[in-house]
Formats: structure tokens, C-alpha cells, sequence
């Protein structure tokens, strides 16, 4: 498969390192000199921050370059994968999510949060499952000796999938919990963060290969540092804004955190469980759990940022989810790997 990882890399390995340590110094940089990202944060056009936007693009478009929309083909080759992997993606994961913000940031953790805050807290976890994963997910599946080119088709079919559906879904769930929310702006997000660099990937990807695929390779290697410290200075920039409402509710990380990982291990079992059933091959249910479980976290965090901005706990809670997503989705490979004899076994 074109542009695939070989493994696990050293910024994904020591990713919850570098959001612990983007958290550290976000928090001190708020503090300390407030004003130069008081400055950034009212560089906004049509309620979009303009170093934010420039960010997510560095961050997301060399992603989006690995992904071949030509697997679009192949959808038919892997029938009953991909289908599990859409019902849970789609017609699982946000709802389940929306369920599980209500009963733990509405209910059980209300006392323990910031009462203005828990709408948005909702939402941001919304945002967060509503985006299923796109780069990351190849590694996981490497990791699981997953079928490529399965991964590769699922990719390709949750982005286009994605330009569509996630705004209409969004803004439902959003609407069901009684959070408003501008359809403009979302549109806005979507356009911005899913449709414009899909084509600008796209359009590169091509002019790339036309080259060979060496010339596409030696991109992603030059461009994968641009793209990790475009991730890291969002972060940076987030938590200044944070600062003082986590110096407020230490806690509060910690327990956006819970539902998150109930949901992972909720949907990454479902995903596998089902695959089985159906009697599909270990190497297709293990991409499918993994897409199944892992969040395409830099668009929940542009999107939240643009509908709720900076200092809204939409844009922290989605910025949980970048926290625990290499040791949940760790976890996820692990079981994956050492379940193989068991699911081959039971193989319908």
C-alpha cells in the first residue's frame, strides 16, 4: 500500500508524552505571557481562527496524501468488513457517544465539573466520536498484521463518507442534547477542514506519483515533521487558553476521560465480535475494530475550536481524546493479537 508506515513511529509511540508535556507548557505559557496568544486567539475570519485553520491544514493534508480514493474499487472485495466497520462508525459510535457524555458529564460527574461548561463538554465528545479515524489508523492495522488493502478501501470510504455525513449527524446529536449550534459555522468546518484539503491532497497525490512512487514517499517523509509539530503547537496553543479552567478543576481531564475509553473499548469490540460472526478474516477484523474504535482527532479539534472556540471545554474534551489514543489503541492491538487463536476458532 502506498505511503504505509512501517511500524509504530517514535512520535506515535510517545504521543501521550508530547499532548502531557503540550499541556505543561500551554498551561505555563497562559499564565505567564497571556497576551501574545490573546493576540492569536482574535485572528479570526467568519468565526475561524486563522493560525488554527493554517495549522490544521500543515496537520491534516499530509494524511490525507496517503490515502488512495482508486480503493474506492475494491469496496465489493471486502463486503462484510466494511459493512461492520460503517454501522459501527456510523450508525454506532456517535450515538453511543451522545449517550455516554449525557450520563457522565450531565449526571455522574456534574458535581465534580464546571457547571457552565457541560454542554460544551458534551458536545466536544460528540465532535470527537463523530469523525472516524484516517492516518493513525494504518499503523494500528500494520500493528495487528491487518489486510492493506482493506484498511486502505475503509480509509478511503469513511473520508468520502465523512465530506457528507458529519456535519447532518453533528449537528443532530448536538440538537437532541439541546446544544445550538450555527449550521453556517459547521458547514464552515467541514469545507474547511474535510473538503478543501481532500482535494488539495488529492491534486498533490497525483502530481506526485506521476513522478514515481519514490517522489510520493520522499513527501510524506518531509512532510510527517511539519504535520507532528503542527499537532503540537495547536495543543500549545489550546491549553494556553485552558490554563486557568484546568489550574480550576484538575480534574477534569481525567474524568472527560472515561467515556472516551468506554467508548473505544465499547466500539472495538463490537467491530471484532462481529466480524467473527459474520466469519470474516482476523487480518479484516482487526483494521475494522481499530477504524472502528480510533477518532480523527485534529478535525474534532478544529471543528470544536471554530463552533465553541479556544477556551471552550468542546475543544478540551476533544483534546482528551488525543491524550489516551496511543495507550487505549495499544491496548486495542494487544487483545487483537492475542485473541487471534480464539476468533480463528469460532470463525463462522
Amino acid at each position: 500500500m502506498n505511503g504505509q508506515p512501517p511500524a509504530l513511529g517514535v512520535f506515535e509511540r510517545y504521543l501521550t508524552g508530547w499532548v502531557a508535556a503540550c499541556i505543561v507548557a500551554g498551561v505555563a505559557l497562559g499564565q505567564f505571557l497571556p497576551a501574545p496568544f490573546q493576540v492569536l486567539g482574535r485572528l479570526e475570519i467568519a468565526r475561524v481562527n486563522v493560525p488554527v485553520g493554517l495549522l490544521i491544514w500543515v496537520m491534516i493534508i499530509p494524511m490525507l496524501l496517503r490515502i488512495d480514493f482508486g480503493a474506492l474499487g475494491q469496496v465489493r472485495a471486502h463486503a462484510r468488513g466494511i459493512g461492520v466497520t460503517l454501522f459501527v462508525n456510523w450508525l454506532v459510535k456517535p450515538f453511543t457517544m451522545a449517550a455516554l457524555a449525557w450520563l457522565f458529564v450531565r449526571e455522574l460527574f456534574a458535581p465534580w465539573l464546571p457547571a457552565a461548561q457541560l454542554d460544551s463538554y458534551v458536545a466536544g465528545l460528540i465532535l470527537l466520536a463523530a469523525a472516524p479515524c484516517t492516518a493513525m489508523v494504518f499503523v494500528w492495522s500494520r500493528l495487528t498484521d491487518g489486510d492493506p488493502y482493506f484498511t486502505l478501501t475503509q480509509v478511503a470510504l469513511n473520508d468520502t463518507i465523512m465530506v457528507f455525513a458529519f456535519a447532518p449527524i453533528v449537528a443532530f446529536l448536538l440538537g437532541v442534547s439541546s446544544i445550538s449550534v450555527p449550521w453556517d459555522t459547521l458547514l464552515t468546518s467541514v469545507v474547511l477542514y474535510i473538503v478543501i484539503p481532500v482535494l488539495i491532497a488529492q491534486a498533490w497525490r497525483r502530481s506526485l506519483l506521476a513522478k514515481g512512487e519514490e517522489a510520493l514517499a520522499r513527501a510524506l517523509g518531509t512532510l510527517q515533521p511539519w504535520s507532528v509539530a503542527a499537532l503540537l503547537a495547536t495543543l500549545v496553543l489550546l491549553f494556553a487558553f485552558q490554563g486557568d479552567a484546568i489550574l480550576r478543576h484538575p480534574v477534569v481531564i481525567a474524568l472527560l476521560a472515561v467515556p472516551i475509553l468506554i467508548q473505544v473499548l465499547f466500539n472495538s469490540a463490537l467491530a471484532y465480535g462481529l466480524n467473527r460472526l459474520l466469519g470474516e478474516q482476523h487480518r479484516v477484523a482487526c483494521p475494522s475494530a481499530l477504524i472502528g474504535a480510533s477518532n480523527f482527532f485534529e478535525l474534532a479539534v478544529a471543528t470544536a475550536i471554530s463552533l465553541f472556540g479556544f477556551e471552550s471545554g468542546a475543544a478540551l474534551a476533544t483534546v482528551v481524546g488525543v491524550l489516551i489514543e496511543v495507550p487505549v489503541m495499544l491496548l486495542v492491538v494487544r487483545v487483537a493479537n492475542a485473541s487471534r487463536r480464539w476468533y480463528e476458532n469460532g470463525r463462522a
